[in-house]
């Protein structure tokens, strides 16, 4: 299935003018059909698992407590 660039921005999260922009610099694959630019939503299926990932590890870090700090003297 192939998306315009600006549903593509809606599903990206992105602003329009940078996904064209991205577009137009070939960082992002596309299919021009003489009016507009078509890309395919099945390229993106890598960048959204490692989103995911990162989101996961994100979290993880996130709820690890923190370490008791060493350098504390007790002075009782």
């Amino acid at each position: 299935m192939y998306l315009t660039i600006e549903e593509t921005a809606v599903k990206l999260g992105m602003p329009v003018e940078q996904v064209r922009q991205y577009v137009l610099d070939k960082r992002i694959r596309s299919v021009h059909d003489g009016t507009q630019f078509l890309i395919s939503e099945g390229q993106f299926g890598l960048y959204f698992e490692q989103l995911e990932q990162l989101k996961q590890q994100i979290d993880e870090w996130r709820s690890e407590p923190i370490p008791p700090d060493r350098d504390i003297k007790d002075e009782d």
